[in-house]
């Protein structure tokens, strides 16, 4: 299958501008080689659901088991990237009060209570239906750009640096750091490269 990436344009807001309010990172995640064959900087809605993914659709070569969270946007974007060639599971997580009172609640997340796995298409393993991996990746995103970190002034003040900031953190990710677990990276393991790429194989890039 091909897909046109091109026909989705950046969205703007009413002013005809982009970037402000919150934004989220939209991340995949090979369970087996840990890469991250896509990811995407936008709003948390089904417009940006779709664009990423129609862009994650157009990395894959053969069959895979996915797993989402319990976001509903997902529920149609799967369905209109992939079609049904695809084992898709959608992991719920149960969410109770927080343990924390006054000010503090704020900066506490409510406490797990349970998870609910839904089959939605074709034959998902639902032992192997799981978000661990890619929220694991996700705390190290947060732990390697101080844009991330929670109530400090690192936040990106323009939406091309997050941009950036986050396509740099994952090209590096993927091609330069090697992951402990697999005593490579991750493109290495994914087959997509033999060699480990130095910090100036990445400034190359840009030549």
């Amino acid at each position: 299958m091909k897909y046109d990436l091109s026909a989705i344009p950046k969205k703007k807001d009413r002013k005809g501008e982009f970037g402000v309010g919150d934004v989220y990172t939209w991340t995949a995640l090979c369970a087996d080689t840990k890469l991250v064959p896509s990811f995407l900087v936008g709003k948390r809605d089904a417009y940006y659901g779709h664009a990423f993914m129609l862009d994650l659709a157009s990395r894959l070569s053969n069959r895979v088991q996915l797993t989402t969270d319990g976001h509903k946007v997902y529920l149609s974007a799967v369905v209109d990237a992939i079609g049904s060639e695809i084992d898709y599971a959608m992991l719920v997580k149960v969410y109770g009060a927080s343990d924390a009172t006054n000010d503090e609640r704020r900066y506490s997340p409510a406490v797990c209570t349970g998870a609910e796995i839904h089959p939605i298409s074709g034959s998902p393993d639902i032992a192997k239906a799981s978000t661990s991996f890619v929220e694991r990746q996700n705390l190290t995103m947060r732990m390697s750009m101080l844009r991330f970190t929670r109530l400090t002034n690192g936040f990106s003040k323009k939406i091309e640096d997050l941009e950036h900031a986050v396509a740099l953190h994952f090209m590096h990710y993927n091609f330069a750091r090697i992951h402990k677990t697999l005593k490579c990276t991750p493109a290495m393991e994914a087959g997509v490269t033999s060699k480990l790429w130095s910090l100036e194989d990445i400034a190359s890039l840009s030549n």
